[in-house]
Order: C-alpha cells, then sequence, then structure tokens
C-alpha cells in the first residue's frame, strides 16, 4: 500500500513538472521581445525546475516591460 501512495505522489509531481515546463515553454515562445538564444536560454530552464524559472521570467518580463 506505501509503494502505491508513493509512485501516485511521484506520478503527481512528474505531471505537475510537465504541466508547468510546456506552460512556460509557450509562454516563452510566444514572447517576441527575446532574442533567439534568450528564447532558448528560458526553454531550458523550465525544463529543470520550471516553477522556480516561471517567477523569475515573470519577474524579467516585468522589468523589461516597465
Amino acid at each position: 500500500m506505501y509503494e502505491l501512495v508513493f509512485y501516485s505522489m511521484l506520478f503527481v509531481a512528474i505531471l505537475g513538472h510537465l504541466v508547468f515546463a510546456s506552460k512556460m515553454y509557450k509562454e516563452v515562445n510566444s514572447d517576441q521581445g527575446l532574442t533567439f538564444r534568450e528564447k532558448n536560454d528560458w526553454k531550458l530552464k523550465s525544463l529543470l525546475f520550471p516553477a522556480l524559472f516561471w517567477f523569475y521570467y515573470r519577474q524579467e518580463k516585468k522589468k523589461r516591460n516597465s
């Protein structure tokens, strides 16, 4: 029973990671203010830690638009 709970929590964590990474990937890809290299940099970061770099990206976007 413990294994089932563990694997289900792991599955939910992986799904959350996947959803957040794809959301950030789409957001970065549609941003016209970034260069090709900046887009690739943010895309790679979104694959590693999507939740963390999502907030960094949003902060940088606010600074850039201000």
